[in-house]
C-alpha cells in the first residue's frame, strides 16, 4: 500500500509574476498528474496572478 506522502507530494507554488514568491501546498498525484496552475494572491505585486507548480 501507498505511504500517504508518496500519493500527495509537497510541491511549490511560484508565481508567474517574476518576484519569486511561493506558496507550499500538497497535490494529489493521481487525480492531477499533470503540473498544476492556481491563481493565488502575489503580495509583492499586490494582485492576484498565476502560480505555475515546480518541484
Amino acid at each position: 500500500m501507498a505511504r500517504t506522502t508518496d500519493l500527495r507530494p509537497v510541491i511549490k507554488l511560484r508565481s508567474t509574476a517574476g518576484t519569486g514568491y511561493t506558496y507550499v501546498t500538497r497535490k494529489n498525484r493521481r487525480t492531477t498528474p499533470e503540473r498544476l496552475v492556481v491563481r493565488k494572491f502575489d503580495p509583492v505585486v499586490r494582485r492576484h496572478v498565476d502560480f505555475r507548480e515546480e518541484r
